[in-house]
């Protein structure tokens, strides 16, 4: 099942009729964690649930996550300016949610590229960065490079997210298995980075995705699923008040080598009834 399909059968129920979207409690746990053999920690991420109502009814919550690249201060240097620009142009745009984010985007790319053109030690400095939104009861995705997005529903997993990396390419062409990406020598490579290039290609659904009781959702970077499983992080999540699983999911990493930096964000919705 290709990944269009496949979120079309998650968003609908018996009959292909549309999933109703109850309004939602939203728990958020996260922690990013250095790892044990880089000496600074490239990943970001946040999570922020506004203060003012008008800007949680309009806007919802937002989770973000973010691996930087180019060299230890480079690198943190674009994850943090990525996280902290793309939140304050989502919720300052007046514009719809979903165009809300693409453009919060656009915006970051176009500022850290203008400052890696103006400093020269930042030269090529860039960030993946995969945000979720969640907002009337239902969820938004955006995304560049190859931090992930999974959706915990019952007893299954699903990715939800698609990497933009040289080896996934190749996966989605037919000319390798997902277990051999895995396991690929070049599998970090990615094709897309925020802030490398003065444009980008920001990968976005085509439309909300409603969200049900009990969904979980899993923003990661690769320090996490290069070595944990899809398995391992369904069994953990499902089981896990938000913060305890994120921290287990990291222990787990770190137990197995904890070859990069390592950053879990943990959301769990629970429907309200309406009044």
């Amino acid at each position: 099942m290709n990944h269009a399909a496949m979120l079309n059968m998650l968003s609908t129920g018996p009959g292909n009729q549309p999933v109703f979207s109850p309004r939602l409690e939203v728990k958020v746990g996260l922690l990013s964690d250095t790892g044990r053999h880089r000496n600074g920690n490239q990943d970001f991420c946040r999570w922020i649930r506004p203060e003012e109502p008008e800007k949680l009814e309009n806007k919802g919550i937002l989770a973000l996550i973010c691996d930087g690249m180019g060299g230890h201060a480079a690198g943190e240097i674009a994850s943090r300016a990525a996280a902290e620009i793309i939140c304050r142009s989502y919720y300052e745009s007046s514009r719809p949610p979903r165009a809300a984010l693409e453009e919060a985007f656009l915006v970051a790319n176009r500022a850290i590229y203008i400052t890696s053109q103006k400093q020269p030690h930042l030269n090529g400095m860039g960030t993946t960065c995969t945000t979720l939104v969640v907002h009337d009861g239902s969820a938004i995705l955006a995304q560049v490079g190859d931090s992930r997005l999974y959706l915990i529903r019952g007893s299954g997993i699903y990715l939800m997210s698609e990497d933009h990396s040289a080896v996934m390419e190749m996966v989605r062409r037919g000319m390798m298995s997902i277990e051999e990406a895995r396991r690929h020598e070049d599998k970090n490579i990615i094709l897309r980075a925020l802030g490398t290039q003065p444009e980008v290609i920001v990968s976005t659904w085509n439309h909300s995705f409603p969200v049900r009781d009990q969904d979980r959702f899993v923003l990661c970077s690769d320090g996490l699923y290069d070595l944990v499983t899809d398995d391992e992080i369904r069994k953990i999540v499902s089981e896990l008040e938000p913060q305890l699983a994120s921290e287990q999911l990291i222990a787990l990493a770190n137990d197995r080598g904890g070859y990069d930096n390592i950053t879990a964000v943990v959301v769990i919705c629970h429907s309200l009834k309406r009044s």
